[in-house]
């Protein structure tokens, strides 16, 4: 007959056992990108600080850019861009701004289609939903972030990019980090930080003020067929 001392210590065995299966084995990959697209939905505002870098086949080190992000829902969103150089980039109701202060140059122009699809812009705005457009798998890359949920994103229609990578924070299931590579070896990679959401932000943020002789060039007419 077994003594109650070793029962109690197998029982107990069995339970650590259990335990460390749960925490072995996180939410799938599709149930992570699932929180993310339901987290992002859920927030009516979002600022945070990001880091853009840009990874090119025939440059040695990635061009790194640094600025803040403004989302408010249901549509509007500004990328203020601090170094290397200052610019804007506003987005609101379809329409792209982008102004380039040391050129003194405003662009206006429609989002394509595309963009909210497979683009940073259509990853925060969640105009479709993940599973509709990607192929969801689980992958493991290098990172700095303890508490991360790694996704991969293929799409399911050829576009830009061959595949996307997620790092999502696997507390507050937003984004930390995502990566597009593109068919030719290129990739943008985009780091976030300081998230806050449902702050309030000044209407001005979303205004654009722009010098009295500023090039504007505006291509937000009616699409050519």
């Amino acid at each position: 007959m077994l003594c109650y001392n070793c029962v109690m210590k197998r029982r107990w065995t069995l339970l650590v056992g259990l335990l460390f299966c749960a925490t072995a084995f996180p939410v799938t990959p599709g149930e992570a990108a699932a929180n993310l697209e339901k987290t992002l939905r859920s927030l009516h505002s979002l600022q945070a600080r990001f880091e853009q870098l840009y990874f090119s086949m025939s440059v040695t080190d990635p061009l790194r850019e640094k600025g803040d992000l403004f989302l408010e829902k249901p549509g509007r969103m500004r990328w203020q861009y601090k170094s290397p150089q200052e610019k804007v980039f506003l987005y609101s109701g379809g329409i792209l701004q982008v102004y380039l202060p040391e050129d003194n140059q405003l662009t206006r122009s429609r989002v394509p289609p595309e963009a909210y699809e497979s683009d940073i812009l259509g990853i925060f705005l969640g105009v479709k939903s993940f599973g509709d457009l990607y192929t969801i798998e689980d992958t493991h890359f290098p990172t700095d972030s303890a508490r991360v949920r790694q996704v991969k994103l293929t799409p399911k229609e050829e576009g830009d990019y061959s595949h996307i990578l997620l790092e999502i924070d696997d507390k507050t299931w937003l984004l930390r980090r995502v990566i597009f590579f593109e068919w030719a070896g290129n990739k943008r990679e985009f780091l976030f930080s300081q998230i806050r959401t449902n702050v309030s932000l000044s209407p001005a943020t979303f205004g654009l003020k722009v010098p009295p002789d500023c090039e504007i060039i505006d291509d937000t007419g009616p699409r050519k067929r």
